[in-house]
């Protein structure tokens, strides 16, 4: 579903991405880890088409992200990691302009519920806390159901209630042949949630194993620390 080949990205002299390759199948749940400043989030501009490569190609369900990019993020659901609303929208209001863009009749009530906002769906954005607005960008990323979920720290922000529910949709995706890669810094989530971590240090894909394959004797935490000192 997401195929990275040699993929590189340059700002000026300082290299974000350095020849990564990678490939997350379809119904695979992948975490990115990395310390801060690694190229996480870099790595997922690019991936979303938000960022144009210096060298390299990247393909979403088959598409080439800069050849083909209208095809290829019609696959893609996308949180980054600070997430923009129009804030003089209400929560309605936004979704219809969702649905707009993507061509779905879904109006979204369901997942409204689903996250606790649907008596909210009337107030203007402006108005609602972190948590609230980290919600409605979840009920909008799902609204076309993605076949590929691409989240920046998906859990910022959220009560534990709210995480639950995160990770009980995310899975259940998976399951139903969604592709879904986060980056993330919990690594005791990446342990309970991945099929597969990779971890990202300068640019490098240094590391891409099942969690448990990856810790062996130690945990991921010791891996993780060792490999990124």
């Amino acid at each position: 579903m997401i195929e990275l080949e040699n993929l590189s990205k340059f700002f000026g002299h300082v290299k974000a991405v350095d020849n990564l390759n990678l490939t997350v199948k379809k119904g695979e749940f992948f975490c990115l880890l990395g310390p801060n400043g690694a190229g996480k989030t870099t790595t997922l501009k690019l991936i979303c088409g938000l960022l144009k490569p210096t060298s390299g190609r990247i393909k979403v369900g088959g598409y080439d992200i800069n050849t083909h990019s209208i095809l290829a993020k019609r696959f893609i659901g996308y949180i980054p990691d600070i997430p923009f609303l129009y804030e003089k929208l209400t929560p309605r209001e936004f979704l219809e302009f969702i649905m707009d863009i993507y061509n779905v009749k879904d109006n979204g009530a369901e997942l409204l519920e689903m996250f606790e906002l649907g008596s909210k769906k009337d107030i203007l954005i402006e108005e609602f806390s972190h948590g609230m607005r980290q919600r409605l960008c979840f009920v909008a990323m799902l609204l076309h159901n993605p076949s590929c979920i691409v989240v920046d720290e998906p859990m910022v922000g959220l009560d534990p209630k709210s995480i639950f529910l995160v990770k009980k949709i995310l899975k259940e995706r998976t399951k139903k042949g969604a592709t879904v890669l986060l980056s993330i810094h919990s690594l005791s989530l990446a342990e309970e949630l991945a099929d597969r971590v990779g971890i990202i240090h300068k640019g490098c894909l240094i590391a891409d194993a099942p969690p448990k394959e990856l810790a062996k004797d130690e945990s991921l935490e010791e891996v993780f620390l060792e490999l990124t000192k």
